[in-house]
């Protein structure tokens, strides 16, 4: 052991604090190393989100257009012409919305609504949240049933 290779125990010392705002000459006076004077030097600070300064925000620049229905509801649509297809495709014989859910055509939460354009040759039963009256003619007059959940 050599006291040049002597070293204090970890932790045991520190760096002193910074002495802010001692004047210019200490190289932290003036803004304190803060960047700005005035509000932004304080602490509590807070930026009003979207403020553009004196300038008019743009959320106030730009006109409010329509509205959003709150009542809407929204279907996934089919087709009548689409079911024999997709009947077949999955080998189906009852098209529900858990069926449809299981084989990726649709997620859990939505609803299943059967319109009427094409044609449907084979015999299906549904269990559906809504059908068009062209829809449910259709599906009937190939032997079908239809049950709205």
């Amino acid at each position: 052991m050599n006291l040049h290779t002597l070293k204090p125990a970890e932790g045991a010392t520190h760096r002193p604090k910074k002495r802010l705002g001692r004047g210019n000459s200490s190289g932290k006076g003036g803004t304190s190393t803060r960047g700005n004077k005035g509000a932004q030097a304080r602490a509590g600070y807070n930026y009003r989100r979207g403020s553009e300064g004196g300038q008019m925000p743009i959320h106030r620049r730009l006109p409010k257009r329509g509205f959003k229905n709150i009542n809407r509801i929204s279907y996934k649509v089919l087709n009548v012409g689409q079911l024999d297809a997709i009947a077949e495709r999955y080998e189906l014989s009852e098209i529900s919305p858990e069926t449809l859910y299981v084989t990726g055509l649709i997620n859990r939460t939505d609803l299943i609504k059967i319109l009427g354009k094409g044609e449907v040759k084979t015999k299906l039963t549904f269990k559906v949240n809504a059908v068009s009256e062209t829809a449910k003619k259709a599906i009937e007059a190939a032997g079908g049933s239809i049950e709205l959940v």
